[in-house]
């Protein structure tokens, strides 16, 4: 799903010369530094780095990787996905198995004024609250945050900052990509957002991963018009790369009026019976 020598040409075509210190002029063609500038730059031989981009050299050590994410300009995030794709012998993640702890279920649902939901590294919702569900209008069981933002085209409208939100999604795919390499469902996942977006392929071809725990994130819901959130991201101590999201209001903003209202809504009748966010688990 992922190779390092992939990762380390898009990197490389986004370093801008001049900033490593390399002059540059009109005759130049090459997009970011050539093999041998990074090489060079980083202290290893040309032939050397060159088998790098191949995939032929074996495995590099922590002190050429750190050279190497010194000299590309990487950030932690980009550094630490760097030093799994050159770990030949990755040790096996196992991707979520079984029901969530019912413990865990009931902390999620003492969270009654915010939409809170528990998603996996492959961006399944295995739970949720009443609150969630009626943000997203559907039955939490079976949904997928990236099929969501991809391929319902009918539900595009309710992020007002879609672009954005297909960064994050491909960021986070690329970064669970490397973590869980050996992850049938997450490689069809992968798969099928590829043959079904144009604009996915696109993403997933730079080869960016990021990490998001906090931030803005705004919502159109149809009934309360726009809300505008902040995402925390709480990581389960289980290491299963689930995460606890809950999406709060600051207080007195409108949208925490909007979040209000929506929780008044009769969710029944608007969205049936199946989003009213009661404990959802799915078994991998």
């Amino acid at each position: 799903m992922d190779d390092l020598a992939g990762f380390l040409r898009t990197r490389r075509a986004r370093v801008d010369p001049t900033a490593a210190g390399i002059p540059t002029d009109t005759r130049r063609r090459v997009q970011g530094l050539r093999r041998e500038e990074v090489a060079h730059l980083s202290g290893v031989s040309v032939d050397y780095y060159v088998r790098l981009e191949q995939g032929r050299a074996t495995q590099p050590s922590a002190q050429v990787l750190d050279a190497l994410a010194r000299v590309l300009g990487l950030d932690d995030t980009e550094r630490g996905h760097l030093h799994r794709l050159a770990t030949r012998r990755r040790p096996r993640t196992t991707p979520p198995t079984g029901r969530l702890r019912p413990e865990l279920l009931r902390v999620l649902h003492l969270v009654a004024d915010a939409p809170a939901l528990i998603m996996d590294h492959r961006l399944d919702v295995t739970a949720a609250n009443r609150l969630a569900g009626l943000l997203y209008g559907r039955p939490m069981p079976g949904f997928n945050a990236a099929r969501h933002i991809f391929l319902d085209e009918a539900e595009r409208g309710l992020y007002p900052e879609w672009d954005q939100c297909t960064l994050d999604v491909v960021g986070h795919l690329r970064l669970a990509a490397g973590k869980h390499p050996d992850d049938p469902r997450l490689a069809s996942l992968i798969g099928e957002l590829a043959m079904g977006s144009d604009r996915f392929r696109r993403l997933w071809a730079r080869a960016d991963v990021r990490a998001r725990t906090h931030g803005r994130k705004a919502y159109h819901h149809p009934l309360v018009g726009l809300l505008e959130l902040h995402q925390e991201n709480f990581a389960l101590p289980d290491a299963t790369g689930r995460e606890l999201i809950v999406l709060s209001a600051a207080p007195g903003s409108p949208a925490e009026d909007g979040l209000r209202l929506l929780a008044a809504l009769d969710d029944d009748t608007e969205h049936g019976a199946g989003a009213r966010g009661l404990p959802v688990t799915h078994t991998p």
